[in-house]
C-alpha cells in the first residue's frame, strides 16, 4: 500500500503554495506583454466589455504553457532557498535523506504539470489560438470610435478629413469646422467651412449624422475639355446644412476559416497529417519542376534562317564551331538569334523565380508546422528541466524570499529564451535541421540541471562566492591576515620554559631551508616541469610553526598575542610546480606562454617564501625576548 510520508506532504505543501502564486504572477506578466503588443488594436474603438473579456480569457489560455516553466523555476528556487535559509534542508540531509529523495514527490508533481502543459498546447491551445486571432483580426477591422480632437485634422473617417478648432465637451458642439470630402479624389475635393456644428451617430451605428451651421461650401466642377486651363468651381453659402456619412462602428466577427491553414491552430495529429501531405506535395512539385526543366527549358533550339528551325536533341558544344556558324549568318539572322536567346533567358528566369518563390513558400509552411509539432514537446519538457535547475540551485544558494531567487530565475529564463529563440529561428529559416533547432535549449539546459543536482546532492560549493574569492587570492598571491584573539577561558597555559628552545629550533629549520633551497635564485625552467615533487620539508616547517602559534595563543599576555600576528600565513605549495599530475605539468611547460606565466609566478612565490622565513626568525626572536622579560605576568 502506498503511504505518503509527512515529509513529502510538507514539501509538496511548501512548493505548491509558492507555485500557485508564481504561476499567476508570471501569467500576469506575460499577459501584460501581450496586451502591450496589441494595445493599438483596442484603444479608441469603443469595444464592449464582453469582447475585451474574451480577449483576456483566450490570451490567458494561450500563455499558460509559456508561464508554467518560469513559474516552476521560480517556485523551486524560492522553496529550496527557504529550506536552506531555515536550515531545514540541512536537517533533512543530516537525517540521512538525500536530495533525490527530498525532491521525489515534487518530481512526480512536475511530471503532472508537464502533462497539463502538453494538454493545454495540444487540446486547449489550438482552439484558444483560433478564437484569439479571430478576435484580433476583428478588432483590426473595426472602425475607431469617433473622438474629434481639437486643433488637428482627424482622418479616421474614410474619405474625409475633419478639422475642429474648439470643442465643447459637455454639449458636443464643434466650432470653426473645416471638412474635406475626398470621395471624388483630391482634385475634386468638396470643402465645407462652418462656424459651428455637431456630430452624432445614427441608431444603427452605420452612419454619422453631421449638422453644420453658418458656413460656405466650395466644390470644383469637372471640366469636359481636358485642355481647358481654368476649371470652374461652385461656391455656396448656407445657414444650416446636414450630411450623412457612412461609418460602420459596430463590431463584426470575421470568419474563423482563415486560421485553418495556420500551424498554431492545430493539434499534433493534425500537424503530423499536414506535414506528411506537404512533404509529399513538395516532393511531387520538385519532381514536376525537374521534369519540366529537363523536358523543355534546356532543349537547345536556334534559328539559322528566317524559315528553318534547327532542333538539336543531343549535342556537344565541342563538336561545333559556334563562332563560324554565327559569322556565316546574316545581320538579320544574328539579330533574330540574339533576340531569341534574350527572350528565352528572360522567360526562363521569370519562370524559375516564380517556381522558386512557390517552393520557398511551401517549404517555409512545412518547417512552420514541424517547429510547432516539436514546440509542444519541448515547452512541456521545459517544466521538468527548469525544476532540476531551480531545486538544486535554491539548495546551493540558500536564499529564500523574492530577492535573489527572482534575479537568478530571470537570468536563467533570459538565457533559455535566447537559446530557444535562436534555435527556433534557425529551424524556421531552414538554416538548421528542425529537430536540432527546436531541441537546442533542452540539450543545453538538461545537462546543466543534472550537474546542479549532482553538486547539490553532494553539498558542493560550486556557487559559493567565498570559495571563488579564495581561489583568486591563491592565484594572485593575496594572503589573508592572521587573526588571533585573547581567549576568555584558558585551560592549559603555554609551556614558557621550553618555548624559547623550540622557537630557536624553528628558526634554525627556517634558516637552513632558505640557505639550502636558495629561494632568491631563479629556478631552472626545465627542471621545474620535469623534476620535482611536493615540498614535504616546507610542509613540516609550516606545521611546526602553526602548532607553536596555537599553543602560544593560550597566553594571557596581550603583548604576546599582538606579536603572534607577525607570523605569516605560508602557502606551502605555491613555490613548486602548479599541478600534481606530471604530464599536466609537462604540457604546461611545453605551452610556452602558459609555462612562462607559471614560471614567473613560482619565482615570485619563492622570493616571498624567503622573506617569510626571515620574518618567522625575526618573530621568534621577539617572542623569546618577551618570554625572557616575563611579560606574560604583567
Amino acid at each position: 500500500m502506498l503511504r505518503i510520508k509527512k515529509l513529502d506532504i510538507f514539501i509538496l505543501k511548501s512548493f505548491c503554495l509558492l507555485f500557485a502564486g508564481t504561476f499567476f504572477i508570471c501569467l500576469f506578466i506575460f499577459m501584460m506583454q501581450f496586451l502591450w503588443k496589441y494595445v493599438d488594436e483596442m484603444v479608441g474603438k469603443g469595444l464592449e466589455l464582453s469582447v475585451l473579456g474574451q480577449f483576456f480569457f483566450y490570451s490567458a489560455l494561450t500563455l499558460v504553457p509559456v508561464s508554467l516553466p518560469l513559474a516552476v523555476l521560480l517556485a523551486a528556487l524560492i522553496t529550496f532557498g527557504n529550506f536552506g535559509e531555515r536550515v531545514e534542508l540541512l536537517a533533512m540531509k543530516a537525517a540521512g535523506i538525500s536530495l533525490l529523495k527530498i525532491i521525489r514527490p515534487l518530481v512526480i508533481f512536475i511530471c503532472l504539470v508537464c502533462g497539463v502543459s502538453f494538454y493545454f498546447q495540444n487540446v486547449i491551445g489550438p482552439q484558444a489560438q483560433t478564437k484569439l486571432w479571430t478576435l484580433l483580426f476583428s478588432m483590426k477591422q473595426k472602425s475607431p470610435e469617433v473622438d474629434i480632437p481639437e486643433g488637428v485634422f482627424y482622418d479616421e473617417i474614410e474619405g474625409y478629413n475633419l478639422y475642429v478648432k474648439h470643442k465643447d465637451r459637455k454639449t458636443g458642439g464643434l466650432y470653426a469646422v473645416l471638412l474635406y470630402n475626398r470621395e471624388q479624389g483630391f482634385a475634386n475635393a468638396l470643402i465645407i467651412k462652418a462656424d459651428s456644428g455637431r456630430l452624432e451617430m445614427t441608431a444603427d451605428k452605420q452612419h454619422l449624422y453631421l449638422h453644420l451651421y453658418d458656413g460656405e461650401q466650395f466644390e470644383n466642377l469637372k471640366s469636359q475639355n481636358m485642355s481647358q486651363k481654368n476649371v470652374p468651381y461652385r461656391r455656396e453659402s448656407f445657414r444650416e446644412k446636414h450630411a450623412i456619412i457612412e461609418f460602420d462602428s459596430d463590431f463584426n466577427m470575421v470568419d474563423a476559416g482563415f486560421m485553418s491553414s495556420q500551424s498554431n491552430s492545430k493539434n499534433m495529429a493534425m500537424l503530423q497529417a499536414d506535414i506528411d501531405s506537404m512533404t509529399v506535395e513538395t516532393d511531387s512539385i520538385g519532381r514536376a519542376y525537374y521534369q519540366e526543366a529537363m523536358g523543355s527549358t534546356y532543349q537547345v533550339a536556334g534559328h539559322l534562317s528566317s524559315g528553318d528551325t534547327l532542333k538539336i536533341e543531343e549535342a556537344r558544344i565541342s563538336d561545333y564551331n559556334v563562332d563560324s556558324l554565327l559569322q556565316a549568318s546574316t545581320l538579320l539572322e544574328k539579330q533574330q538569334i540574339y533576340n531569341s536567346a534574350v527572350s528565352r533567358a528572360e522567360s526562363a528566369g521569370s519562370d524559375w523565380s516564380f517556381k522558386s518563390y512557390n517552393m520557398d513558400a511551401t517549404d517555409k509552411n512545412l518547417r512552420r508546422h514541424q517547429t510547432a509539432w516539436h514546440e509542444k514537446l519541448t515547452l512541456s519538457l521545459a517544466c521538468l528541466v527548469f525544476f532540476f535547475i531551480g531545486a538544486p540551485l535554491g539548495g546551493i544558494i540558500r536564499k529564500g524570499g523574492l530577492g535573489m531567487p527572482v534575479v537568478v530565475s530571470v537570468l536563467i529564463f533570459i538565457i533559455y529564451y535566447i537559446i530557444n529563440n535562436t534555435g527556433f529561428k534557425m529551424a524556421r529559416d531552414g538554416k538548421w535541421i528542425v529537430w536540432m533547432g527546436m531541441w537546442t535549449s533542452t540539450a543545453i539546459l538538461a545537462p546543466l540541471g543534472a550537474f546542479l543536482t549532482y553538486k547539490s546532492n553532494n553539498d558542493s560549493v560550486v556557487l559559493n562566492a567565498d570559495a571563488y574569492v579564495e581561489w583568486f587570492k591563491r592565484v594572485l598571491g593575496i594572503r589573508s591576515v592572521r587573526h588571533i584573539f585573547r581567549k576568555e577561558v584558558i585551560i592549559n597555559d603555554p609551556d614558557y620554559e621550553t618555548l624559547p628552545e623550540r622557537l630557536q629550533a624553528l628558526s634554525a629549520e627556517c634558516q637552513a631551508y632558505a640557505k639550502r633551497k636558495q629561494l632568491r635564485r631563479a629556478p631552472n625552467y626545465f627542471r621545474l616541469w620535469m623534476v620535482g615533487h611536493r615540498d614535504e620539508e616546507m610542509v613540516g616547517i609550516n606545521e611546526h610553526m602553526e602548532l607553536l602559534i596555537e599553543e602560544m595563543g593560550n597566553t594571557r599576555s596581550a603583548h604576546l598575542i599582538a606579536t603572534l600576528h607577525n607570523y605569516p600565513i605560508i602557502p606551502v605549495y605555491a613555490h613548486v610546480r602548479p599541478f600534481h599530475n606530471y604530464w599536466l605539468n609537462l604540457l604546461c611547460g611545453l605551452v610556452v606562454p602558459v609555462g612562462l606565466f607559471f614560471y614567473f609566478r613560482v619565482w615570485a612565490f619563492r622570493i616571498r617564501l624567503d622573506k617569510d622565513m626571515e620574518r618567522v626568525v625575526k618573530t621568534n626572536d621577539e617572542i623569546c625576548q618577551l618570554i625572557t622579560n616575563q611579560i606574560w605576568n604583567k
